[in-house]
């Protein structure tokens, strides 16, 4: 069996190099640079220049190709998704069965990713793969827990065991909804704290805004149909921890930067990758605004981001809102 995985960032080559432990990977890649240093240097070296991947993973930059297998992984970045899917319209089946890697909500159409597929072919299977799992991490086979998420709970177990390693360990749920926005909104509060770390603010300030911003994920997420227990569980606290904590965090070093003083541009360039909680900031933002969701920290992220809002006035604002019971 061959396994295709759309995208190749650096979740989506850890992923490769998990499953090439036991089936063959085809990877796609625009970048026939990339898809030149995988076939013949088995190396991909924008992410992972120390590592040398598995003699079975192949990368190539036709999509007729890489959509062939049942198994098609998603690790494209939300706002790209849909661009990749018309060029391969026609091309995904009934049959096809898609895991999906990246996370977010799509601007413009607030969807959620498994959303934007079934606009193309509204018969596919979808899965979500979430939770706290750096691509850095697991591709030294460090020790990681996430959950995959599927309505079908049969097909979810299904690719758990697909997945399943001595070193990454998969939870079922068929909690799909939850899964999905746990891991779209944990981008923003990662977001935030980091914001706060730049500022200079301390332990007490970021340990705040995890609480509250844990409680918020809950609230904007059970509007939705989640469950609250997901939202507790490895695809939101899990993976807000890991994404508000770590180095490798890209969500988190660009709020820090932004705490500092860069610009988005700036931002943009020193990391150099995409920094999904930004769009997400302003799709959850019209979402809740929409359905009239109160997600204070949210909110402040946005005015940040797109209206220009000093940071320490958004901390202020936040600070002096209306006093009350926390729960």
């Amino acid at each position: 069996m061959t396994i295709s995985i759309l995208g190749a960032g650096s979740w989506s080559t850890a992923i490769a190099d998990l499953l090439a432990e036991k089936e063959d990977v085809l990877i796609y890649a625009r970048d026939e640079n990339v898809v030149f240093a995988i076939n013949d240097k088995h190396q991909n070296i924008k992410y992972f220049p120390e590592i040398r991947l598995k003699e079975n993973i192949r990368a190539t930059s036709n999509l007729s190709e890489v959509f062939a297998n049942k198994y098609l992984i998603n690790g494209i970045p939300t706002q790209q998704i849909r661009n990749v899917l018309n060029q391969a319209r026609g091309l995904l089946k009934d049959d096809h069965i898609i895991i999906n890697l990246s996370k977010g909500l799509e601007l413009g159409s607030h969807k959620r990713i498994s959303e934007i597929f079934k606009d193309f072919n509204k018969n596919i299977s979808f899965v979500a793969l979430s939770g706290p799992s750096h691509a850095e991490e697991v591709i030294l086979k460090m020790p990681t827990a996430v959950v995959s998420a599927c309505e079908d709970g049969a097909l979810s177990k299904e690719i758990q065991e697909l997945f399943v390693r001595e070193y990454f360990r998969v939870y079922s749920s068929t909690d799909l909804v939850g899964v999905e926005l746990g891991g779209a909104i944990k981008n923003i509060l990662a977001f935030g704290i980091g914001v706060a770390h730049g500022l200079g603010y301390g332990d007490n300030a970021k340990a705040a805004l995890v609480t509250r911003g844990i409680h918020e994920m809950s609230r904007f997420a059970c509007a939705f149909g989640a469950e609250f227990k997901t939202i507790n569980g490895l695809a939101g606290v899990g993976d807000l921890i890991v994404t508000a904590t770590s180095k490798h965090s890209r969500n988190n070093k660009a709020g820090i930067l932004l705490g500092k003083g860069y610009s988005l541009e700036q931002i943009q360039n020193e990391i150099n990758m995409v920094v999904e909680g930004i769009p997400t900031t302003k799709s959850v933002y019209e979402l809740a605004k929409d359905k009239n969701i109160e997600i204070p920290i949210t909110s402040e992220i946005y005015e940040v981001l797109f209206n220009n809002k000093d940071c320490d006035e958004s901390v202020k604002d936040l600070m002096m809102r209306d006093i009350k019971s926390e729960f």
